[in-house]
């Protein structure tokens, strides 16, 4: 359980290899899901492209929630690709993780809070960025001091704690659904056949739950990026 991360040392600047390799799966897994899902475009979808249209179709119901459609089009494409993204995710750590010289190389990487918060504040970035975009800067601004000026601390106050809450929310959820699984997989492993017998059928519970937690805190993510580019963009936020 307490496996040390695999840091490495290049030009200077210190890496997680295993956020780095996990990173690189979940994108990897989600670009050949939209390739696959993209290939064969039929009237008629079927298979994957049947999926992926489930999926936009879903994500366009997350937008439409939260923001009228022509101004939320825009974020169609970013929604569908972070609830792709985080689900797989979320997903890579479930079957087993791998630990090589006491290190841990294969994990959720969202079980991560690095990971987690970088994606939370790639997304109030992205909302401050369009905000300003869309209003322009001056515009934008007065959002900060609406309806009263002496509300304008709380207001910066609130950008930093969405940063928190989003990725810590996320990660906690992660993090611990797998320590949960990492303590029955040690029971699987040092009590022998009755272990096995004891833990095989919470183990298999707790996965299957683990899965559910996984998508829906994709789609807790994916709803309040739209909810945080819906305050800063729409005119009646």
């Amino acid at each position: 359980m307490n496996h040390e991360a695999p840091i490495r040392e290049i030009f200077g600047l210190y890496f997680n290899m295993g956020n780095v390799l996990m990173i690189t799966v979940a994108s990897v897994i989600v670009f050949l899901l939209a390739l696959i899902g993209t290939r064969r475009l039929a009237m008629k979808p079927t298979g994957m492209q049947n999926f992926m249209e489930w999926v936009f179709d879903f994500v366009k119901g997350i937008v439409k929630s939260n923001m009228d459609w022509k101004t939320g089009g825009h974020f169609h494409v970013l929604g569908v690709t972070l609830i792709l993204y985080i689900f797989v995710s979320n997903m890579l750590g479930l079957p087993f993780s791998v630990v090589v010289n006491d290190e841990l190389w294969w994990k959720s990487p969202t079980a991560d809070p690095i990971i987690t918060l970088t994606l939370a504040t790639m997304v109030v970035a992205l909302s401050h960025y369009y905000g300003i975009k869309q209003k322009g800067f001056g515009g934008y601004l007065k959002g900060f001091v609406q309806p009263m000026w002496f509300l304008l601390p709380l207001k910066i106050i609130e950008e930093f704690a969405n940063t928190l809450t989003l990725g810590l929310r996320l990660y906690g959820n992660i993090f611990a659904g797998e320590i949960l699984l990492g303590l029955l997989a040690g029971v699987l492993a040092a009590k022998g056949a009755v272990g096995w017998i004891a833990a095989a059928i919470p183990t298999l519970a707790w996965m299957g739950f683990s899965i559910f937690i996984g998508a829906i805190q994709a789609f807790i993510f994916t709803m309040l990026t739209m909810v945080y580019l819906a305050h800063k963009v729409s005119e009646d936020h």
